[in-house]
């Protein structure tokens, strides 16, 4: 309004003393700034290597996503012919404090591609939204599917259904309680 803007910059330079490898890696700070601003709609988060490179230049890049979640399933999707549209859901519970964004969508890939974030930290090992998540989505295609008569016989395996989905997942727990510190 003011012209003024706001945020709050973290600049730090690791202690040799403390930290055996001091040296920063781009891509790794790229991908997780990346993903963090996916996670969290509408933030804008900005990478700037202040070394100077071969060319006499610094290295910046800008990290901002008005479609979160359901943007970063396309990105990962960017390379991937996609056989569905995106689906995208939002729930907050204002009384308890939990959220949940989820987007999903299908591809023509073989295999489920699963991102799993709580309080957006990677959880590479899933959690109970992600067996929450993978029950759902079975229950409900082979419900649809049994009430309108689609299958015979044979009812699909959860991971028939998810192959070729790709899915990011972000739970968002006021006190979470954690089982493997």
């Amino acid at each position: 309004a003011d012209g003024r803007s706001s945020g709050t910059t973290v600049s730090f330079k690791p202690d040799s003393e403390v930290f055996t490898d001091t040296e920063f890696r781009w891509d790794t700070l790229e991908h997780r700034l990346r993903e963090l601003a996916y996670l969290n709609s509408g933030v804008s988060i900005r990478l700037v290597d202040e070394r100077v490179d071969a060319r006499g230049q610094i290295r910046e890049e800008t990290f901002h996503y008005d479609n979160g979640i359901a943007g970063y399933v396309e990105y990962i999707n960017t390379s991937r012919t996609t056989a569905s549209p995106i689906i995208h859901i939002l729930r907050e519970d204002s009384k308890s404090g939990l959220s949940l964004d989820m987007a999903m969508q299908y591809t023509d890939t073989a295999s489920e591609t699963l991102l799993a974030f709580g309080n957006n930290i990677v959880n590479p090992d899933g959690g109970t939204h992600v067996s929450g998540f993978r029950t759902a989505i079975t229950r409900t295609i082979n419900g649809y599917a049994k009430k309108n008569n689609l299958i015979k016989n044979l009812t699909p395996t959860g991971d028939d259904l998810r192959e070729g989905l790709t899915t990011v997942i972000s739970v968002k727990i006021p006190d979470p309680q954690f089982n493997n510190q």
